[in-house]
C-alpha cells in the first residue's frame, strides 16, 4: 500500500514536461489596408498560428467574422493569432479600416 501511494503522489505533484508538436506559423504584413501575402494555403484539421505586421502608417485589422477572429494593430505593431482547425473551405479576412481593399485568404486543403 505504501508503494501505490508513492507512485500516486510522483504521478500528481511531480510535474512532467509534456511534449507538444510547435503550431505551423505563417508571416504576413499588412500595409495601409494591403495584405501580403494576399493568401496562405494551410492543412486542413490543424491548427496553425499566423503572426501579424502592421507596417502602415495606421491602424489595421485582421477580422473574420465567421470564424470569430478579430485582431486590431496600430502601426508598428506584430502580434498573433491562433486559428483553430479548419474544414476544407477559403476564409475571407478584413481590414475595416480599408474596405475598399481586397483583403486576405486562407485556403484550408
Amino acid at each position: 500500500m505504501r508503494k501505490l501511494r508513492t507512485i500516486l503522489f510522483l504521478f500528481l505533484f511531480i510535474p512532467i514536461p509534456v511534449f507538444a508538436t510547435p503550431l505551423a506559423n505563417y508571416d504576413i504584413t499588412i500595409k495601409d489596408g494591403v495584405f501580403s501575402p494576399q493568401s496562405i494555403e494551410v492543412p486542413s484539421d490543424q491548427r496553425f498560428k499566423i503572426t501579424i505586421k502592421n507596417i502602415g502608417q495606421g491602424p489595421a485589422e485582421f477580422e473574420n467574422l465567421s470564424l470569430r477572429v478579430e485582431k486590431v494593430l496600430a502601426a508598428g505593431v506584430t502580434s498573433f493569432v491562433v486559428i483553430h482547425p479548419l474544414k476544407p473551405n477559403t476564409y475571407h479576412f478584413i481590414d475595416e479600416f480599408h474596405m475598399d481593399m481586397q483583403g486576405f485568404n486562407i485556403i484550408s486543403k
